[in-house]
């Protein structure tokens, strides 16, 4: 098996959130998360299902490389959810990242002994979430939530998938039975939101509250009525944006 490629040493007391990745539409999502997840000091060890690679290459045209993985993500992170390769530049500092590839069964992410504060599935195939429920750990992604779930550590799973089927929905039920948050890439508009980012956003923002991580990338409902119209200050949220 191969072992794992860091962009920082590995120092004690590194407890990081595991961000799989998996094939279905959404990849947008998965760098808001990464970015945040990044931008509020958390370390983060980063699992890249196949299909994800093939779903990432199609919606944006980057790539994931084993042994590029630094450089093609650093890429990835910059580019907007309107298409923009330069969105986000300069990207975040990649150093809190690991990198494990998802064909590696004997990763740190597969043992239960493996320090980890949980585990985001962002976005979340319906094949994935299959895997997750019946316990296959066909891969990395599949074994890690599996860990997971085990270890009674917080797992979200974002779904990304729509009309969903009878069979689909009895797993994401075994999902919610086993302790995981079912979270559904469904974007609200109370937050003011009118751009693909900004929508973008608030789902990975939702995806960070069910983790407990904060975050500035949607505004919150305050309980007034018109008070994230279009057009206000902040309407859109108090994430940073690229200048």
């Amino acid at each position: 098996m191969g072992a794992s490629v860091s962009a920082g040493p590995d120092g004690g007391g590194r407890t990081p959130w595991i961000v799989g990745v998996s094939g279905a539409s959404g990849t947008p999502y998965a760098a808001s998360v990464l970015r945040a997840l990044l931008d509020a000091g958390e370390s983060v060890d980063l699992v890249v299902s196949r299909a994800a690679r093939l779903t990432l290459l199609d919606e944006t045209g980057a790539a994931i490389r084993d042994g590029h993985w630094r450089e093609d993500l650093s890429r990835w992170l910059a580019r907007g959810a309107d298409g923009r390769p330069d969105a986000f530049r300069p990207g975040p500092d990649l150093a809190a990242v690991r990198y494990w590839s998802a064909g590696d069964l004997a990763a740190g992410p597969s043992s239960g002994s493996y320090p980890a504060k949980g585990m985001l599935i962002v976005p979340a195939s319906t094949a994935c979430v299959a895997g997750v429920a019946l316990g296959l750990s066909k891969d990395l992604l599949q074994r890690a939530a599996g860990v997971t779930l085990k270890e009674r550590r917080p797992l979200v799973v974002a779904v990304r998938e729509t009309p969903l089927s009878g069979q689909t929905l009895r797993q994401l039920t075994a999902l919610d039975d086993a302790g995981a948050v079912v979270l559904p890439a469904s974007p609200a508009f109370y937050a003011g939101g009118t751009t693909a980012q900004e929508l973008v956003d608030f789902v990975a923002g939702r995806v960070l509250d069910a983790a407990g991580v904060p975050h500035r990338l949607y505004r919150r409902w305050t309980g007034e009525l018109g008070g994230a119209a279009p057009g206000e200050p902040g309407a859109a949220g108090e994430a940073e944006r690229p200048e």
